[in-house]
């Protein structure tokens, strides 16, 4: 079968491409923006890249029609499968039909870490030699690819996205998933395109809630009031909480303060069936070289799912010690006369904060300079602007770019820093900005959820040459 991707450099709809390949179709696929790491992932699979949209990128005529959500009507390409009377479904639901039937499904939801989350489960069944199947929205480094099939009885791995399926299908992604495992990390306001207001969200994660089975297991994170709310809407599915409450069967206590060595406890009744119910009493120790409590976080939720799929919890603990964040999480592009330059996805406030935070935690010495394109729907939209000033508290100083198609000004957000602040609309400029005002010893974090120019590979350039 020859299956048509729309918007194929997608982090989901890339990972799409890659499962459909491993099933046997012949895939092509086309898309507006094409950058790494997706574009190079799908090079190296052999998947046909077509740049922009056209009714020609639909000859040979597929069999079948993905279309990502970022499509809408008026789009060429979409005309032209409507025109044509293809069929054609959206991802979330073809992942649905096509991969998940038979599985015993993870999914991992919430504002905030689920790629790395994802990513950490799939490790941790990996380890315990399950041979997992995932599909995650980013590459996880320990395995090099963001999808695989897996075994076709080991557990399957997704990152559960409230975004909207389709022009076609406004419902979150998540509720074609159908787990039996859902963990649910954090939930706060995002994607203003979609969602009118936080209680608009919280009604669609009730829509998964409603979606997991009797005989599964919700994980929730305590000290979430948005997710409080969620649960006190109905559930049908044990519960079981995690996170730093006493009361919580799955908690953690931070051995180190930058959260590189931090405990796990699990004490909790459970209840086993036809055998009643069994006391769990077991803690392990985490040493391993990520940093940051929310990463610690996203690790207690992680063992949480795969310790429900039978990972022996020390032996969890261990394999953390072995994982790898994925590509675009605090990852380090390069070094040049001691000052790093770091890549991380964040792009919400309270992920920004996050993410400095334990950047701060974790430097010794040298100061920490945040590089910041504020480019997501929610963003662009204005909203939440309000919280952008005070989330760069942590760095010593902030610079922030101004990208093309943002309407409303940074420049009230730099004066209103509580760092010294510095705003530029031409990235050249900024590249020349940081490169005269780094120095040994520095850690650059640059955050935008997109490719951001290429500012990387430039600002590695310049500083070999000033440095070099």
């Amino acid at each position: 079968m020859h299956v048509h991707i729309l918007g194929i450099c997608g982090t989901f709809m890339g990972s799409l491409a890659l499962l459909a390949r491993e099933l046997g179709h012949t895939v092509s696929g086309s898309d507006a923006g094409v950058y790494p790491p997706m574009s190079t992932q799908l090079e190296e699979a052999g998947i046909a890249l077509r740049e922009g949209y056209a009714p020609a990128n639909l000859e040979p005529r597929p069999d079948r029609v993905v279309i990502g959500n970022a499509l809408s009507r008026g789009n060429p390409e979409v005309e032209a499968v409507l025109d044509l009377g293809l069929p054609y479904v959206s991802g979330p639901q073809w992942l649905a039909e096509e991969v998940l039937p038979g599985r015993r499904v993870i999914a991992v939801a919430g504002t905030h870490g689920k790629t790395t989350t994802a990513s950490m489960a799939a490790w941790l069944l990996e380890s315990a030699g399950l041979a997992p199947g995932f599909l995650i929205g980013g590459v996880p480094r320990n395995f090099g690819i963001s999808a695989r099939l897996g075994a076709l009885d080991a557990p399957f791995v997704v990152e559960a996205d409230e975004y909207d399926t389709a022009f076609f299908d406004k419902r979150s992604k998540f509720v074609h998933y159908r787990p039996e495992i859902a963990v649910l990390g954090n939930l706060e306001f995002d994607h203003a395109d979609i969602f009118d207001d936080l209680a608009a969200i919280e009604r669609q994660f009730h829509h998964l809630v409603r979606t997991v089975p009797g005989k599964g297991r919700l994980l929730v994170a305590d000290g979430e009031p948005a997710l409080d709310r969620v649960l006190a809407m109905g559930s049908w599915t044990p519960v079981a909480r995690f996170g730093s409450a006493a009361e919580s069967p799955w908690r953690l206590e931070l051995e180190r303060e930058d959260a590189s060595r931090f405990r796990v406890i699990h004490q909790e009744v459970v209840q086993q069936e036809g055998q009643g119910a069994s006391r769990v009493d077991e803690d392990a120790v985490v040493d391993w070289p990520l940093t940051g409590a929310y990463n610690a976080h996203n690790a207690l939720a992680a063992l949480a799912a795969a310790h429900a799929c039978g990972l022996d919890l020390a032996r969890g603990a261990a394999a953390l010690s072995r994982f790898e964040t994925p590509r675009r999480r605090q990852e380090l592009r390069g070094e040049v006369a001691g000052i790093q330059v770091i890549d991380d996805f964040a792009h919400h406030p309270t992920a920004i904060a996050a993410t400095l935070e334990g950047l701060r935690a974790a430097t010794a010495r040298g100061r920490l300079l945040a590089v910041i394109e504020p480019r997501s729907n929610t963003m662009r939209l204005g909203a939440l602007r309000d919280r952008l000033a005070m989330c760069v508290a942590a760095a010593d100083i902030a610079y922030w770019y101004q990208p093309a198609g943002l309407e409303w000004s940074l420049a009230p957000i730099v004066a209103a820093s509580p760092v010294p602040g510095r705003l530029e609309g031409d990235l050249d400029a900024l590249v020349a900005a940081l490169v005269e005002e780094a120095r040994p010893y520095d850690r650059i974090v640059v955050m935008s959820n997109g490719g951001f120019g290429g500012i990387h590979d430039k600002l590695i350039a310049a500083l070999e040459v000033a440095h070099g």
